[in-house]
């Protein structure tokens, strides 16, 4: 006989931080771990109520749903801590228990008495569609290279074109300058090399990019990543001045790049291009099984990936008041962001 299956809703992140680290490398998702987690509240959950959901089989944790409650008046909305910084989010489960985390989902609606939960940012490879029978409000590329062959073999399976360029830019570069490649490990020196990251990317995008505004977060979360060995920040250095630099994580398996940056002044030298080869490279020599290039369809990327599960947004739903919340999630994810789209039901966590 199966052991019995219960939700149970707790307020406090801590109080589950061991079966949140248990769980969390089956996910082979950084931005689902407690540290995520609990940095960003420490951030953005003032205000907020936390609503996470433990799914147990007799005395066993088998799946948590990290979920706040985002909204109360004119509808009760939950949604997945960590948003806005994050690229994909979801559900932690053991494995074979995705069904109890769908469980967690409807139980915890019920149990909270919510209209809305907005499961934002769920993966692609996953069944959710089937699990919470419903389809997803938005899909969006997330591109991935598989390294499990290692660099060698996935490079030969790209065109002969970004071979061929790969191999040019960086002949190039080693006969125009001295090149250095530089990964941060060093804590004490963590803060300035993240102010000088933060320096190429505001020398490429702006000032008012989405990762400025998420600096603070970041300094905070890398310092953790660093401590976890999580963190990979690398560097390009031409005659020992820094041209580009690439931030990105490995956990579980898996290498995420998440933003870049690079000086103007090396933009003939294709500075970004040739770090973000680098940084491949090196996960297929360390043994990383899975590139995540993250969300976005940008052409760079797509010439590098080799598959897109993508990551999807669904929005399960209860009542009139939780009808039109969906209908208004709906309307503002093909048009804008999910902020703007349920500014009039709540207060934004972002």
């Amino acid at each position: 006989m199966s052991p019995e299956r219960r939700v149970d809703l707790v307020s406090s992140l801590d109080e589950l931080q061991e079966e949140w680290v248990r769980l969390a490398p089956e996910s082979r998702n950084l931005f689902s771990t407690w540290e995520w987690a609990s940095t960003w509240w420490g951030h953005y959950g003032a205000g907020h109520d936390p609503l996470v959901a433990a799914c147990r089989e007799g005395r066993d944790t088998v799946a948590l749903l990290p979920l706040y409650l985002w909204s109360r008046r004119p509808a009760r909305i939950a949604r997945l801590i960590g948003h806005g910084p994050a690229d994909q989010l979801g559900a932690l489960y053991a494995s074979g228990a995705q069904a109890a985390a769908a469980e967690a989902v409807r139980q915890t609606a019920e149990q909270a008495d919510l209209d809305l939960v907005l499961m934002e940012l769920l993966s692609g490879r996953e069944s959710w569609q089937d699990l919470l029978r419903q389809e997803p409000l938005l899909r969006e590329s997330s591109p991935t290279i598989s390294l499990g062959a290692g660099w060698e073999p996935y490079l030969a399976g790209r065109s002969p074109n970004l071979r061929q360029q790969i191999r040019r830019r960086e002949r190039q570069l080693d006969r125009r300058h001295a090149v250095r490649f530089r990964l941060a490990t060093e804590p004490h020196r963590l803060q300035d090399d993240l102010t000088l990251l933060y320096t190429l990317h505001r020398a490429r995008w702006g000032a008012r990019s989405a990762f400025s505004r998420f600096e603070d977060f970041h300094r905070d979360f890398a310092a953790v990543a660093l401590e976890r060995g999580w963190l990979r920040l690398w560097f390009l250095e031409l005659d020992e001045r820094p041209a580009a630099g690439w931030y990105g994580f490995r956990f579980a398996g898996v290498e995420s790049y998440y933003q870049a940056g690079r000086d103007p002044a090396f933009r003939d030298d294709s500075v970004g291009f040739v770090l973000l080869a680098h940084s491949i490279r090196q996960a297929a020599e360390d043994g990383v099984v899975e590139y995540r290039l993250l969300r976005g369809a940008e052409p760079f990327k797509l010439r590098f990936a080799d598959a897109d599960p993508g990551v999807e947004t669904f929005a399960p739903a209860r009542g009139v008041a939780g009808r039109a919340a969906r209908s208004a999630a709906a309307l503002g994810l093909r048009s804008a962001t999910v902020r703007s789209a349920l500014r009039r039901f709540g207060r934004s966590g972002d």
